[in-house]
Formats: C-alpha cells, structure tokens, sequence
C-alpha cells in the first residue's frame, strides 16, 4: 500500500531503523535479511531525501531529520495496532498475547503475586513481560513498547489515561540488635544516621520518598545507594544505617531478617501508586479486562495486608 508514493511498510522498517539505528538488528526485529534492510532504507533515503542514519565512528547515528520523524512513524504504527490488530474480543483462557508490564521491583515483590493468582483462577493463557522501569518510561509507552505502566502517580504523564491502583505508607528499616532499634526514634537520630538509598536507574532523578525527605528541608547522610527498592532492607543488617522504604515491602521481609520497623520521624505521605496506558489503547479489550484484574488484585492485597500484624 502506497501514500504520497511511499510505500508503508517502509514506516515499520524505519520506525526499527531508528530504535535500533544498526542495520543488523533492525533486521533481526523485522524478520528480514541485511540485504532487505538495506535496501529499505535506501529508498525511505531517497524518499526523505535525507540520509536519515549516518556512520559515526563504530555505530550509526541518527539525522535530525530523522529523530523529527521517529516520534511521529512510532505514532502512526501505535494507532494502526490499536485500531487494526487488536481483536474486537478478548478471552483469556484462549489468548496467546503478551502482556508487556514496567514495574519497579518493589512492585513485582508485593503487588505482582496477587495478580498472577488471580490470573492464574481465570486460566489466562496469555503471557506476561515485566520490564525493569528505567527513566522516563513513558516513553516506552509512546512507542508502544509497554502496555501499562505502574508507577507512583506523580511520575505519570499528563498525556494518557491513568487510574490510582493502590496506596502504601513508608516506614523506616533499621538492624534489630543495632542502636537505632533502641530508645526513641526521633528527626534527629533519622538526621544524623546514614541511609540507604534507592537511586533510579539511569535517571539522575530521585525517588517518590526521597523527593519528599528534600521538601522537608532534609539533606540525608548517603552511605549506600541501590538500583532496587528490595535490596534496602537487607543492606541495613549489620550496620547503623536507616532506610525509608515501603511498607507493604518491609513487612513482607520483616521475617526473613533481622531487622525492625520505626515510624518515619517526619510526615511523609502516603504513596499513590498509578495505573497508565496509552490513550489510543483505553478500548483494547484485552487491556481493559487486564486493567480490571489489576484492580481486583489490590484488593486482594489490601484484604492480605488486613490479616499481618503492624
């Protein structure tokens, strides 16, 4: 099929073109040879009069030209998959999709086990792909990369749909035989002791806690910091050292170490955790029943949270 002369397959190949800006892995993602891919792009070359990527040194880089396009090509191939290749009906019993998730790993600790039961009791047989979120993850959403995104409600983006999914309190983690576990737990200990910390990956941003600490006119005393959110608990045993995490997650690893919980010494709010997807994507039938039993799986956790001594 042609528009304006261009062919539009061509968009697909230079939407993997410029995501991968390599020949040989833009084919490996379009099922095709080199050869094919390269002769792809000379004609998307021609047709932009543009050399759209470019050989610096060892890798190929893209034209500005190019990067002005990208944005729009993924636009344009997302609302085509919406519209076109998604079935009128999902059932999930007989469905081979995937569903691709970025999650935190906090997230995957607490939250995801109540969904896989659940999917699990509905026989789904469609398979689910939780990603690593790294910064600005709406960009994959843009590109259709992700299906949703769960993430506390300050980071989502103003630009899709997005739903509170669950709320969680942050408590401080200290060793259970170190000397922040005895006497009183006040602003000034939590100020003078050294933390562990979580710093996003590739975001040079803070966390939702740690944002909030810095509003209180809080500069932490940094002894260590982690990519993750699960490693914090762990990573105070044996020291002096506090770390502010969630709840949900301290409690759930408050039997497996030696650890104690203590309020946080400043009012740090509850954390809304985010429910977003893309606005093109709001009546994709599978999306829609997965986005309910997201909200059923809160629940769920909510209802177990109940039943665990504070």
């Amino acid at each position: 099929m042609r528009f304006n002369r261009l062919d539009l397959n061509l968009l697909v190949a230079l939407d993997a073109l410029l995501t991968d800006c390599s020949i040989t892995k833009a084919a490996d993602r379009l099922n095709l040879s080199p050869s094919a891919t390269s002769n792809a792009l000379a004609r998307l070359r021609e047709y932009f009069d543009d050399d759209l990527l470019v050989q610096v040194g060892r890798r190929m880089e893209p034209t500005p030209r190019a990067l002005g396009l990208h944005e729009a090509v993924r636009d344009v191939l997302v609302r085509v998959d919406s519209a076109i290749a998604i079935p009128p009906a999902f059932e999930p019993a007989k469905s081979d999709r995937v569903f691709r998730i970025f999650v935190s790993d906090y997230t995957q600790m607490v939250f995801v086990p109540h969904l896989m039961a659940l999917a699990h009791a509905e026989r789904c047989s469609a398979r689910f792909e939780f990603l690593p979120q790294v910064s600005h993850p709406q960009r994959s959403l843009e590109r259709g990369e992700a299906d949703l995104l769960i993430i506390p409600r300050g980071f989502v983006s103003p630009d899709h749909p997005e739903e509170k999914l669950y709320l969680d309190d942050f408590t401080c983690v200290v060793w259970r035989h170190g000397a922040l576990a005895r006497g009183e737990f006040n602003l000034e200990r939590y100020v003078a002791a050294r933390h562990v910390v979580m710093r996003p990956p590739g975001s040079f941003g803070d966390s939702f806690e740690a944002s909030f600490v810095k509003r209180h006119g809080i500069e932490r005393q940094v002894a260590v910091t982690s990519y993750g959110f699960a490693s914090l608990a762990p990573l105070v045993v044996g020291t002096d050292f506090v770390a502010t995490v969630h709840k949900r997650l301290a409690l759930k690893l408050l039997p497996s170490l030696p650890i104690a919980l203590r309020a946080p010494p400043l009012p740090l709010p509850a954390m809304e955790q985010g429910l977003q997807w893309h606005k093109y994507r709001t009546q994709d039938p599978g999306l829609a029943w997965l986005r309910q039993l997201l909200h059923r799986a809160a629940a769920a956790m909510d209802a177990a949270m109940d039943t665990v001594p504070h």
